[in-house]
């Protein structure tokens, strides 16, 4: 038991730590995130899921690096998808650009830890109802097929039922009080402006890890691979939105590529009993896929004209 619990911690001290040096070193003072900065914490992200990728081929061989390597990837390109919904909500609540890089880690670290608790749950259910594994991949193909239709993403904070009933239970001050959540006003306590946003974030992402993490567990069933991989994809989304927020409109044929990939692993999850696809033709599939949206973004660009 101490063997197999081991891992599991050690990994996220890791983890841990580095949403210390990130929180209290790298973002002791709030400032607006320059996009050399965010693309240097991108990197470092990057390639630490690449040596833990290494890691794990040397300690559980290519099987489960495999595994790993594609739940990484898929994580990371629905990451990419949903970050524009991210800077939507971050716009509509006119976010300060100083503040922003505060609610997005916060956002974050609720997200792994919800990811945890989908996965342990996830995998509990397909072990005791198996055909928990047809849901999910019906989940995958419909999310693929609303995918592919989705011509503009759009965000209406105000229909989201879980503000609207933090807003009848909580008071919220109409301005920012700067990067904190909630103040003392005239003995009462109030949330600010900025933990509804952390809010919006947080029960958005819940929403994305109904398609993400039954696409994991498509690849594999092992949870420390799907959380790892998960995890790895995350971590770096913070530093990843700043990136791509200025240069995100120029992949406007990824979500064509998200759609078949979500299909792709939802006809892999219902067609597991009568054959198992290798993973490595997935990942090639992942890549291939990925690959063939950007070009397309890039070869046949956008009619749509700023305005």
């Amino acid at each position: 038991m101490s063997e197999q619990l081991l891992p599991w911690v050690g990994f996220n001290i890791f983890i841990l730590i580095m949403l210390a040096v990130d929180l209290g070193v790298l973002h002791r003072k709030a400032h607006e995130v320059e996009f050399k900065e965010a693309l240097t914490f991108s990197c470092i992200c990057v390639a630490l899921a690449i040596a833990f990728n290494i890691g794990i081929y040397f300690w559980r061989g290519h099987q489960d690096a495999l595994a790993f390597l594609t739940g990484y990837l898929i994580e990371q390109s629905l990451s990419v998808d949903n970050l524009f919904v991210f800077l939507l909500i971050l716009s509509y609540f006119r976010v300060p650009a100083t503040y922003q890089h505060e609610v997005l880690f916060w956002g974050i670290f609720g997200a792994l830890v919800m990811r945890l608790v989908f996965i342990l749950a996830g995998v509990a259910l397909i072990e005791k109802f198996h055909f928990i594994i047809y849901i999910f991949g019906g989940i995958l193909i419909f999310s693929g097929i609303k995918l592919a239709f989705e011509k503009d993403k759009e965000v209406h904070p105000e229909q989201n039922p879980v503000l609207k009933l933090f807003r009848r239970l909580m008071p919220v001050t109409e301005n920012y009080e700067g990067k904190r959540f909630f103040v003392h006003r005239a003995g009462r306590l109030f949330a600010t402006p900025l933990f509804v946003v952390l809010l919006a974030i947080e029960t958005t992402d819940i929403i994305f890890a109904v398609d993400s993490v039954p696409a994991v567990l498509a690849i594999t069933r092992d949870p420390f691979i799907v959380y790892t991989s998960n995890v790895f994809a995350i971590l770096g989304l913070r530093s990843l939105y700043f990136v791509l927020a200025k240069v995100m409109k120029l992949f406007h044929h990824l979500h064509y590529g998200l759609s078949i990939i979500l299909i792709f692993v939802g006809l892999k999850m219902l067609a597991a009993e009568v054959y198992n696809i290798p993973t490595g033709i997935s990942l090639a599939f992942v890549v291939t896929t990925l690959a063939a949206s950007v070009a397309a973004s890039l070869i046949w660009p956008s009619q749509k004209k700023n305005h």
